[in-house]
């Protein structure tokens, strides 16, 4: 029976919680409207961006680097703002640099990173960015607080009203970052489709509440800081860490630097169809995750973070531990309860019985499937660009999508243990290219 009420409990908080981020993303959708109208009214303050930097870290990026620089070269900035882009090509030995070569645009730049220094890690790729807007702001006489740097993947496509949005929230002069929503384009693809499920819906939510708490976190696609406010952290505010988004954040957060998240902007990137390699790059992030959990007693000593916002943040740090112990806490008590009723039913453990045993399997089961096919109806209702039939299949994925999250904690906690970071990059899927337009 106390297994029975456990999956009881849980069948009620999960979905509690999923309704949490539900309501959430339908204060996001409902928003919309009265928000597009706000920006598309706006006048310029001295505060918002006049240069918009976008940069784009590249490593043997052949397949896709092409559509990317396009789609970045098309973003229109706010009237009066200019846009450029900055390719790093760092230290690429396939066909790269042939295909930045045949990219002819006064807006792109293309920044060639070759060894010893290339191929340390995509946060010292930016780092070089960084020092390289930094010059030419110097050079050009520009404020450094109305430079505004972005990041896009090799595989990203920003939004056409990427630059508007951000340059909407900055007109707070203590915005020193942001963080658009992220999205995934092939999502043709199950597994693809699972993944735009957890960025476009879940992350959305979880980032919206993160917005309210000021605790917004920082991706590896769609961000944007002021130029200013990466001064602020030193000559490299990108570490080598494995996810060197998330440690930015963190310590912009500590810096006191307000971070605020863009629903209703966007970055797609090509979602992994392939298991193998989707359970590399969660192991890995989970690994960055773990590193990044020495900022602890800085977070705990801090006085510009509040207490709720430190729950918050403890939280999400601490995840992959909790995840990791809990997901043994359960196995035991499953496999202790099924082991007593086939050797000793006279004394069992939490269930009485083979049919309370199954009872208790099923509301479990219902625990773990009910939050994803609610994701995939939200996901129909507010963003509209999907069948609901992919959606529900995705949705019925996702419990194993998230056994594979557990499966990449214990594969990362095993690599942290042994020091091992090392880490080849993730390979892209080929894409058709795209014309780039001429400047008119």
């Amino acid at each position: 029976m106390a297994l029975i009420l456990v999956g009881l409990a849980l069948l009620v908080a999960w979905p509690v919680y999923t309704m949490l981020l539900l309501a959430y993303s339908a204060r996001n959708g409902a928003m919309a409207r009265r928000h597009r109208g706000r920006v598309d009214v706006a006048a310029p303050v001295t505060a918002q961006p006049t240069t918009f930097w976008i940069v784009v870290p590249c490593l043997n990026e052949e397949r896709v680097v092409a559509n990317t620089v396009a789609s970045a070269l098309a973003l229109k900035a706010p009237w009066g703002a200019r846009t450029r882009v900055l390719v790093v090509d760092d230290g690429s030995d396939d066909a790269t640099p042939d295909v930045l070569a045949g990219i002819d645009h006064p807006s792109l730049h293309v920044l060639r990173r070759n060894a010893p220094e290339a191929r340390q890690g995509k946060g010292e790729a930016l780092n070089a960015a960084f020092r390289y807007i930094c010059d030419r702001t110097a050079a050009e006489g520009g404020d450094p607080h109305r430079v505004a740097v972005g990041v896009i993947d090799g595989d990203g496509r920003g939004s056409a009203n990427m630059l508007l949005e951000v340059a909407h929230a900055m007109r707070d002069p203590l915005v020193g970052a942001t963080q658009s929503r992220v999205r995934i384009h092939n999502r043709n693809r199950v597994l693809a489709a699972v993944q735009d499920l957890e960025f476009g819906c879940v992350a959305d939510a979880s980032q919206s509440i993160r917005n309210t708490l000021g605790t917004v976190g920082l991706g590896g696609n769609g961000q944007f800081a002021r130029l200013s406010a990466l001064i602020d952290l030193g000559p490299k505010p990108w570490s080598k860490c494995l996810v060197e988004d998330l440690e930015l954040g963190l310590r912009m957060h500590l810096a006191g630097t307000k971070v605020r998240y863009l629903p209703h902007a966007s970055v797609t990137q090509q979602g992994l169809v392939d298991v193998n390699r989707l359970l590399r790059q969660r192991t890995r992030w989970a690994q960055g995750n773990l590193q990044c959990a020495r900022y602890l007693p800085t977070l705990l000593a801090s006085r510009r973070i509040s207490n709720v916002q430190l729950g918050e943040m403890l939280h999400y740090l601490l995840a992959p531990w909790l995840n990791a112990a809990g997901a043994i806490g359960l196995a035991v008590l499953w496999t202790v309860a099924a082991s007593r009723l086939a050797t000793d039913p006279t004394h069992p453990f939490l269930v009485r019985s083979w049919p309370e045993l199954a009872m208790a399997a099923a509301v479990w089961t219902g625990a773990l499937f009910a939050p994803g096919l609610l994701w995939a109806v939200t996901h129909r209702v507010k963003l509209r660009d999907e069948r609901l039939s992919r959606l529900l299949v995705a949705g019925l994925a996702y419990p194993w999508f998230l056994v594979l999250g557990l499966v990449s904690t214990w594969r990362a906690i095993g690599r942290h243990v042994t020091r091992r970071n090392a880490w080849a990059k993730t390979e892209r899927l080929v894409e058709a290219v795209e014309a780039v337009e001429a400047p008119a």
